[in-house]
């Protein structure tokens, strides 16, 4: 198991139920399932962003999206956002680094502990408050990062 303490951004959540994004389907599937043997922490942003974009765009019924949703919230530890994750997030917006959104979402894991998130939203490799970005998507496999993050080799 790998030491580290990781999140998982909106994304990997919506291609765990979009059977038509082919291999990112298929890889959220093998992230989420993996996630669950590690120390990974969902934000409470995430899985509500996920509840609305899958139930918006109709990908799953609202009761299915819900069921998931309460699904990963037994399975995870959640965060949420503090008066000073929030101020940190609007330095970040301010200073142009990240949306709003990204900003929030990394800042609320960074003071859960988390030291990664996976996602394909930021730039794969870099870091924002403190957290490193891991892209499992990146590429025809998953990085050599992700993979020994998740596989704990």
């Amino acid at each position: 198991m790998s030491a580290e303490r990781l999140t998982l951004d909106t994304n990997i959540l919506f291609y765990y139920v979009d059977f038509g994004a082919g291999p990112r389907h298929h890889r959220a599937i093998e992230v989420v399932e993996r996630a669950v043997d590690l120390d990974c922490w969902l934000t409470l942003q995430s899985v509500s962003e996920f509840y609305a974009a899958v139930t918006r765009k109709g990908l799953v019924a609202p009761a299915r999206a819900a069921s998931l949703a309460n699904d990963w919230l037994d399975a995870f530890p959640s965060a949420t956002p503090s008066v000073s994750t929030m101020r940190a997030a609007l330095v970040t917006v301010a200073a142009g680094r990240a949306s709003w959104w990204d900003a929030l979402l990394v800042a609320t894991a960074a003071e859960a502990g988390c030291t990664t998130i996976l996602t394909e939203d930021l730039s794969d490799g870099g870091s924002l408050h403190g957290v490193r970005v891991l892209n499992p998507f990146a590429g025809r496999d998953i990085s050599p990062e992700v993979r020994i993050l998740l596989d704990g080799d």
